[in-house]
Formats: structure tokens, C-alpha cells, sequence
């Protein structure tokens, strides 16, 4: 689980902001929803929501998780030799300063600390710290070309060492060269699935390119070649169908089914049913955008809660109804439904997700964080806790009201009418 993610100097964060899984004051009395696993005594949550206005630096901090993944996946083997490193730093910051990235995590039951820095060239530091026995062991510190390593850290360390670019990092290095040991710090991060996240080229993230490739641009999971074996099929069902029925868009059952106009190729059809009527089947096609955009969404969705680990979706509302992605959120805060601790993060302007229209909300105070711009353009990230809303405070309400910041200011806007 992500226990922490630290950003400083990239895009609109200017100063280091952390983001925290951590349980808030109130603790976890008869609420199912904060996980205590193995490798950390305290209680996690398995989502958080960031909320802000427009341009207020939602998205910056969830790509600077994505920029993690691509670095750590595809720096020793994609980048280019001399080509530098692809950062965003703050627009108009330092133009020397580095950017700083520092993920703490657990994986397979162990604490990890890893984190780098970076100019526009070069990774100027890397670490990474373990706690296999709950005691600290430092097994990587790097500074530019002079790499230390802990004596806990087994493997042709200095070799790999020799091999690593100025622009990679020893950890994408090491992976590449088959380091046992660092193997499971490797497949935590490149496993975080990341949706609607640009890289800095323009194209997907290194995860959802993953998706990509293994599934087909643009399909669904279980539509595109090559086809999913029969336990993929039962687990897409019982999530998906979960979902589509808890969101009420009167879906009773799916099924998957040759297509018979394409040899090799699936289709996957709905079942509506309306009342006392016949049941009636419906292509994917023909359903709303709303739906299919749960569907394109399915695989990182299916195989995050079958393992655990992060799924990092921008604008979770953008193209599902909001009864959707309230589901969504309910499915993460369920232990029942996610036993392996899957964590969701994500951005939102859907308020309904704590507000009490619907009852108890979606989310806890804990869970909800908010962005907005200082006088200098720099995002400050802030949670809902820091604020100490009383207990029972309309969540909803006192955002909309400004009472919390991360709110848009429209006097401008309003103002345009004065101009006819």
C-alpha cells in the first residue's frame, strides 16, 4: 500500500507537498473502510480524493506519481543516451533546481522509502531504505555517479552501478539486470495503473501503455485480441457487474461473446431490464459513454483489486456518471470487495462524494484533500482535517461556500457582462 508520496519542483508544485494515507484524528472506531496490514502499525486508507478548482495543480500531482513509473520503468532501457531527464519543473522557479520525488510504500509485507532528484540532465541523488525487520537498512544512496550500498543490499551492485547512465536510474538499472532482491520494489511502482495522466511527450503513461499494448488501443478489456482466459472473464464480471448494478443504470447481467463478424474477437453485450418486462441485450456500443468509459477503465480497475496496489485516475468523473464513480469509491472502501487492499487516488470537482444526500458520505474527512494556487502560482496541497470541520458539518455545503479554499474566484467571469 502507498503509505506517503513527497513532490517538490515539478509543474506547478513549487515547494515539497506530501500527500498521506495515513488514518486522521478519529481513528478507525467501527469504520471498515482503514486497513492495518503487515509491515506497518498504523491504520491506511485505501482512497483519496483531490479536489481544487481548475488549473490548481489536481492533475500536476498525480502526474508527478506517473513521472515516478515512467523513470523507473523505461529510463535505463527508453530514454535516450545524452538525452537528459524528461522533468517539468516549476515554470518559474530556479531553472537549476532540482525536482524531488519520494514514495513510501509497503510491498510484500517490507516498508520501502524510495525516492530521486533530478535536473534537466541528470539524476542528481537516489535512495532507497527497507525495513524487512523493522529495523532501518539503507540499501541505496547515490549522489551523480558515486553510488554507496548497505551491506543488507546482495547482488552485482557495482557492476550494475558501472552500467547506469548519468540520465537512469540504478533501480531501472538493476530490474533490467534481473536483481532478485530489488524485484519487489520494481513491480510495486511500475504496477501503479495510471488513467487520464499525460506524460511529459504527450502519450500514455508507462502503465496504461502496458494496457495498451496487451489489450488493443481504444477497447475494452476482454474485446480486443489476444482474447482473456475463462478466470479473467469471471473476474471482470463479478466487478464490473457489481458496479453497473450498484451505479443502478438498470443493468441485471453481461456476458462476453464470439463475435461473429470478426474471427478470434469478443463482444461484450448488457442486459437492461425494465420493470416486468422482457430482459433485452445490448451491444457495448450502444451503451452510453458513461458506461463504456467504466469498461475502457476495466482492466487496470480488475487487475489492481485482484493484487493490490494503486489505480491513479484524473477526473474520475470526466466521462462516468456520478453514480458510477461513487461505486467506484465505495468498491475501494469495501474490504469485503477489496481483501487485498487496493488503494484508489484520484481528482474530483464531484462533490456528491461527501456530501449526505445519499446518506453516510462516500468519503471520509481523512480522505479528501484540496489544491489551489498561493500569490505566486504555486500549488499548496492541503486536507480537509486541517481545516477541523465539526462533526457534523455539511462537507459538501462548506466547500461549495468557499469555507475550505480550492475553490474557483468568478468575479472576473461575472464581470464579462459589464463589456456588452
Amino acid at each position: 500500500m502507498l503509505i506517503e508520496l513527497r513532490v517538490a519542483n515539478h509543474r506547478s508544485i513549487r515547494e515539497e507537498v506530501a500527500l498521506t494515507f495515513s488514518v486522521g484524528r478519529g481513528g478507525t472506531a467501527d469504520d471498515p473502510r482503514p486497513r492495518v496490514v503487515d509491515g506497518w502499525g498504523e491504520a491506511l486508507l485505501p482512497v483519496a480524493a483531490l479536489y481544487g478548482a481548475n488549473a490548481s495543480g489536481k492533475s500536476n500531482l498525480l502526474s508527478a506519481l506517473a513521472f515516478v513509473v515512467e523513470a523507473v520503468e523505461r529510463s535505463h532501457r527508453a530514454w535516450p543516451v545524452g538525452g537528459g531527464v524528461p522533468r517539468d519543473p516549476f515554470a518559474w522557479g530556479d531553472p537549476g533546481a532540482p525536482s524531488v520525488f519520494e514514495l513510501t510504500f509497503l510491498a510484500e509485507g517490507v516498508r520501502y522509502v524510495y525516492g530521486f532528484a533530478a535536473d534537466g540532465q541528470v539524476f542528481l541523488e537516489e535512495w532507497l531504505h527497507a525495513w524487512p525487520h523493522g529495523h532501518k537498512q539503507t540499501w541505496l544512496s547515490r549522489e551523480g555517479d558515486r553510488f554507496s550500498f548497505g551491506d543488507k543490499l546482495k547482488g552485482e551492485n557495482r557492476i550494475i552501478a558501472g552500467l547506469t547512465r548519468p540520465n537512469a536510474l540504478f533501480l531501472s538499472a538493476a530490474a533490467q539486470m534481473g536483481h532478485g532482491q530489488l524485484g519487489p520494489v520494481f513491480r510495486w511502482i511500475t504496477g501503479i495503473a495510471v488513467d487520464g495522466v499525460p506524460s511529459r511527450q504527450g502519450g500514455p503513461p508507462s502503465t496504461r501503455r502496458r494496457n495498451l499494448e496487451r489489450w488493443g488501443p481504444s477497447r475494452p478489456l476482454f474485446v480486443a485480441e489476444p482474447m482473456a482466459d475463462e478466470a479473467d472473464r469471471a473476474a471482470f464480471r463479478a466487478v464490473l457487474l457489481g458496479l453497473l448494478v450498484a451505479a443502478d443504470t438498470g443493468i441485471v447481467d453481461l456476458r462476453v461473446v464470439d463475435d461473429p463478424t470478426v474471427p478470434s474477437r469478443a463482444r461484450v453485450e448488457l442486459c437492461h431490464q425494465a420493470g416486468a418486462g422482457e430482459a433485452a441485450w445490448l451491444s457495448l456500443e450502444e451503451e452510453s459513454r458513461g458506461t463504456q468509459a467504466l469498461f475502457h477503465l476495466a482492466g487496470p480497475l480488475i487487475e489492481i483489486v485482484q493484487r493490490g496496489g494503486v489505480l491513479v485516475v484524473d477526473e474520475l468523473e470526466r466521462s462516468l456518471h456520478p453514480s458510477l464513480a461513487l461505486a467506484l469509491v465505495r468498491l475501494f472502501n469495501d474490504p469485503a470487495l477489496n481483501p487485498r487492499h487496493a488503494q484508489l487516488l484520484f481528482s474530483t470537482h464531484d462533490t456528491r462524494l461527501i456530501g449526505a444526500t445519499l446518506g453516510e458520505p462516500a468519503l471520509r474527512r481523512d480522505q479528501v484533500w484540496f489544491t489551489e494556487k498561493d500569490l505566486q502560482g504555486a500549488t499548496q496541497l492541503i486536507p480537509l482535517t486541517e481545516y477541523h470541520p465539526r462533526k457534523m458539518e455539511n462537507l459538501e455545503r462548506g466547500y461549495l461556500q468557499g469555507r475550505y479554499g480550492a475553490v474557483p474566484v468568478l468575479g472576473a467571469l461575472l464581470g464579462v457582462g459589464a463589456l456588452r
